[in-house]
């Protein structure tokens, strides 16, 4: 069994070559429209705010795909209670910091223990983020939320293309201390509120008593779309949820991942950056501009990572490089 030290390499996409994106019908297609309209128009500012004309990142981050996120999300019912959710999430994303406070700078004591790691992906690609409970290291905070969102926007960046969603892994073993109810909602209220459609599956297991019946008192929070994608204590391998060679040996895969945060922190952090630097590159390329879609922005880009495993399998840096980007 190999030891981890680092995250696993980001698997290979070439084999894709159409967009898994369903065809829309032609009322979808005329909300959509609509709402790219909205955030075309050349006055367009996001409204209630100081500054409000859009920055690159925040172009970036409105795709073809965030924009039917939203459209979803809302049930299709109209072009103009979709922009009303995106223009209320574009306010948040500058209120909370997304572009300037949540840094890995910021966040690392956060990280120190491995609580919360991004490790390997499911059989549908989907990156997998892992809570651990029993290692947390400091008292609620606001920052512990941040923390929560910054590892979010990474499982982002990772993500291939055709991949709009992730895996949540949270493993209840050895006791920890939990979050409160309160911070729990505001957790569940900024994903289903700001980052709807990217839950693929939740994944929970060694539920105690007590932990099961702390679901049972916010599960009336959560989205009753989100609801069935919970699974509790499943035979992740066995029921083909992942391989045994992406998934860590804690949730009964191959790979013995040791979490050493003066090996996987740097790593990761480079690893996240890099990416999402090639990727703004090539939506640039592309035109930088609302509106584009992320498949086109991922495809060709991707990261050349070395997970080098135990000490027995060591590679040369000459023969496996820590990094390389590739922009196509």
């Amino acid at each position: 069994m190999k030891e981890y030290f680092t995250p696993l390499p980001v698997p290979s996409f070439e084999s894709l070559t159409e967009s898994p994106s369903k065809e829309l019908t032609e009322h979808q297609q005329e909300l959509l429209d609509k709402v790219f309209a909205h955030f075309t128009k050349d006055d367009y500012a996001i409204s209630e705010v100081e500054d409000g004309e859009l920055e690159d990142e925040e172009k970036y981050w409105l795709s073809y795909e965030c924009m039917q996120r939203f459209l979803r999300a809302v049930k299709w019912s109209s072009a103009e209670a979709a922009i009303k959710r995106i223009e209320g999430t574009l306010r948040w994303r500058r209120e909370f910091g997304l572009y300037n406070l949540v840094t890995p700078a910021y966040v690392e004591p956060e990280g120190v223990t491995g609580k919360q790691v991004i490790f390997g992906f499911d059989v549908d690609a989907r990156p997998a983020l892992y809570l651990v409970p029993s290692r947390q290291n400091t008292e609620e905070s606001e920052r512990q939320i941040h923390f929560v969102i910054f590892a979010l926007e990474r499982v982002v960046d990772l993500m291939g293309p055709g991949v709009e969603t992730l895996t949540l892994m949270i493993n209840f073993a050895d006791r920890g201390k939990n979050p409160s109810i309160g911070t729990s909602r505001k957790v569940l209220d900024i994903l289903q509120t700001h980052y709807p459609e990217h839950l693929g599956r939740a994944v929970i297991i060694n539920l105690p008593f007590l932990i099961n019946a702390f679901f049972k008192v916010i599960t009336p929070f959560v989205d009753p779309v989100t609801r069935p994608k919970m699974k509790f204590n499943p035979k992740i391998v066995e029921e083909g949820l992942f391989t045994p060679d992406q998934l860590w040996k804690e949730f009964g895969g191959e790979c013995d991942f040791k979490y050493e945060h003066d090996k996987y922190w740097p790593a990761f952090v480079e690893m996240c950056e890099s990416k999402r630097s090639a990727q703004l590159k090539k939506w640039k390329e592309l035109g930088g501009t609302v509106g584009l879609k992320d498949w086109d922005v991922r495809r060709g880009v991707t990261v050349g990572y070395s997970a080098t495993s135990s000490e027995s399998e060591k590679v040369s840096e000459e023969e496996a490089p820590i990094m390389e980007i590739v922009a196509a």
